[in-house]
């Protein structure tokens, strides 16, 4: 990995490490023990994106996920982060990313499109009002916060819906307009309602906006803007542009955000370290030269799903030798040999590959048993079981489907074979009960049985059979 100069302090003020509480929501007993080792890596502050783990009351109940944090945890969670010097700001999705919200009978006819539920609709008083009352309730748990994020991200299907459409047949009504309009209610709600909060969003629903139209809308005297970008070549000119533009616009404010996991693949089990480096580094670069009185921070992002019906990428504990390095980037101004030294010490692994996933992996910082586990199976579980059922010539051509489903078989072959099936499928159900263990330590049940679901189960299952069918095929043998 090539090195940058690595500078004397952060060009970054505030270092956030973002948790998305939308999948694989940790215990606040992990919290507890990573915490912490945030403070030490270099972090200052958490960018809390709630979803459904929010302790939401009286009508907005129902969009509780069944783990949702209680109000006791939340106000345990905000101890731990402030006793290790970590400020907390708030994530709320407002606007796009509703599905959590408009998923639910009662919220449907707020939707944008009536078929799908990812975008509030901004024509309804009630989606202003709906999305106030979320704000207010996770204030009213969060004493001397000074940031919001409202989200506002990849609002999809913006201007599709049936009044829109209608919206948009009216002489100069653009969707520029309608998501400016929606974005400025909701903004306004929060320095109304709680003057000493700055609300935040996230900027790439404006980035193609002209400076006249930012200017006309007044929407820089309402937010700060974050400007995120996940890809390890990030075009660092094309930034200073935007953030030239944004300047221009009068945002007092601007903050970056990157990622540390999450942002690779959809189904990701492991974190590519290299990648998210590089997508640091550019960051960096972009830093040096943005005028450092308009740059409030940098939120490194560690999404846990895509959104709210995918499935789970890279986990927490699975992300954290990433999180390390890309935090001490930051922190020191750029990456060195002495950066990997002292975060291999500081998470207790020997030595940490940067450049390739590790296939072989042990560490002592907290969930690092998680780790080397979820290493073990995302390398090896699906091709050794593979490789035994589908390249042995005694199951591929002694126990074929075809044997399988008469439970035919050659009584010699039961011999060749067996032995090979139950060994492999006790190995893997011990990896999988240590996994358990480890897991449920960390996240909720719910987590684990997904987890394990999506990722173990298929191929286990697949042994599970055949060692069904063999027996099957043997009692028939009697």
């Amino acid at each position: 990995m090539e090195e940058n100069r690595v500078m004397s302090s952060s060009p970054f003020e505030l270092r956030l490490v973002h948790l998305d509480l939308k999948g694989a929501p940790p215990k606040v007993s992990y919290l507890a023990e990573i915490f912490p080792l945030f403070h030490d890596l270099g972090a200052n502050g958490i960018l809390l994106e709630y979803e459904d783990m929010f302790p939401y009351d009286g009508e907005l109940k129902s969009l509780q996920a069944n783990d949702a944090y209680s109000p006791s945890e939340i106000k345990e969670i905000l101890n731990l982060a402030k006793l290790h010097k970590l400020e907390v700001i708030p994530l709320v999705q407002t606007f796009g990313h509703m599905e959590f919200v408009l998923k639910h009978k009662e919220f449907l006819h707020l939707r944008e499109v009536a078929a799908f539920p990812n975008t509030v609709s901004p024509h309804k008083e009630e989606s202003l009002q709906l999305v106030s009352k979320m704000i207010d309730q996770v204030v009213a748990l969060h004493e001397e916060i000074r940031w919001f994020h409202i989200g506002c991200d990849e609002v999809y299907y913006l201007g599709e819906g049936e009044e829109s459409k209608k919206w948009l047949q009216q002489e100069k009504n653009t969707i520029e307009k309608l998501c400016l309009a929606h974005l400025k209610a909701v903004a306004s709600h929060v320095v109304s309602a709680h003057p000493t909060v700055k609300p935040v969003v996230w900027d790439d629903m404006l980035r193609e906006m002209s400076e006249e139209t930012l200017k006309d809308s007044g929407i820089a005297q309402l937010v700060e803007l974050m400007i995120w970008d996940y890809a390890p070549d990030l075009d660092v000119t094309n930034k200073a542009t935007l953030i030239e533009k944004y300047q221009k616009c009068k945002f007092p404010k601007l903050w970056f955000a990157s990622a540390f996991k999450g942002a690779t693949g959809v189904n990701q089990c492991l974190t590519f370290i290299g990648h998210h480096l590089k997508n640091h580094q550019q960051w960096i670069k972009v830093a040096e030269s943005t005028p450092p009185s308009i740059l409030q921070g940098i939120a490194l992002t560690g999404w846990q799903r895509y959104d709210h019906f995918s499935v789970l990428c890279d986990l927490l504990p699975v992300g954290i030798p990433s999180l390390a390095i890309c935090l001490q980037a930051l922190t020191n101004g750029g990456y060195s040999e002495k950066v990997k030294e002292d975060v291999e010490k500081l998470l207790g692994i020997s030595s940490l590959e940067i450049d390739t996933f590790m296939s072989d992996v042990s560490g002592t910082f907290p969930g690092s048993e998680i780790l080397s586990l979820v290493t073990q199976i995302a390398f090896y579980l699906k091709p050794s079981v593979d490789e035994l059922l589908e390249n042995n010539r005694y199951v591929t051509g002694w126990f074929s489907p075809y044997h399988r489903k008469r439970k035919k078989i050659h009584p010699i072959m039961i011999h060749l074979f067996q032995p090979d099936v139950l060994r492999l499928l006790t190995k893997w159900n011990t990896v999988t009960q240590e996994l358990q263990v480890a897991m449920e330590k960390v996240f909720y049940r719910s987590t684990v049985e997904e987890w394990m679901e999506e990722n173990i189960q298929p191929s286990l299952q697949r042994l599970q059979d055949t060692v069904d069918d063999l027996d099957r095929a043997i009692q028939a043998l009697t």
